[in-house]
């Protein structure tokens, strides 16, 4: 009840404050107290209330998540897979630790983008716990966050508070179609450079 009560205090505080309140419920959304939610709610209400301000919304919202994250990333890093172990089962956290160590950056990006109930803070714990590359865990969190938040600040800016109903009903679709055209470019421009390192040794052998 009494985390209730703080969480709704904090989300208030923030409405109040704008765009330094979401870098703060950011961190601790993407820290060691998680509130599922509540950076998507602050980011859709401040945008659809100064639809000017969409953009800065959407990246103040990315740059508290990052930091959040960045901090839980250095924790594990430190303490190690105790640290994930004393949050969740064993048998949770070997399954994480198994899909990180398959996916690796897209374990990170997923979770990032996809809003609630998928949760993100066990693949922030095992980035660090597995000592994952920190330039790698930063760009993933940041892309997947980026996306997520500017998507969500551009619909609440362009169509208004009347469709905030809409947007939480429908935002897990929404957000798919989101991640899917993101790894479809991906993958394209991935795809691009492969071709150009293949036919780059030809071209240098040709002169």
């Amino acid at each position: 009840m009494l985390h209730l009560q703080a969480t709704r205090h904090l989300i208030a505080w923030a409405r109040n404050v704008g765009g330094p309140g979401l870098i703060v419920l950011g961190i601790i959304d993407n820290s060691a107290i998680p509130i599922p939610g509540s950076v998507d709610a602050m980011t859709i209400v401040l945008a659809a209330g100064e639809k000017n301000w969409w953009l800065y919304y959407a990246l103040m919202a990315t740059v508290g998540a990052v930091i959040g994250g960045y901090l839980t990333y250095r924790l594990a890093l430190k303490e190690g897979k105790a640290i994930l172990e004393k949050r969740v089962s064993r048998r949770k956290a070997e399954k994480v630790y198994s899909t990180f160590e398959k996916w690796g950056f897209f374990a990170v990006f997923i979770p990032a983008i996809l809003p609630p109930p998928l949760p993100t803070f066990p693949f922030l714990l095992a980035a660090g716990a597995l000592q994952y590359s920190r330039g790698k865990f930063i760009t993933a969190l940041a892309i997947g966050r980026g996306m997520r938040y500017t998507l969500l600040a551009f619909l609440a800016a362009h169509y208004g508070r009347q469709i905030l109903g809409w947007l939480f009903e429908y935002r897990q679709p929404i957000l798919i179609s989101g991640i899917a055209a993101g790894v479809a470019a991906s993958l394209y421009f991935f795809m691009r450079y492969k071709r150009s390192k293949r036919a780059s040794p030809r071209h240098s052998h040709s002169h």
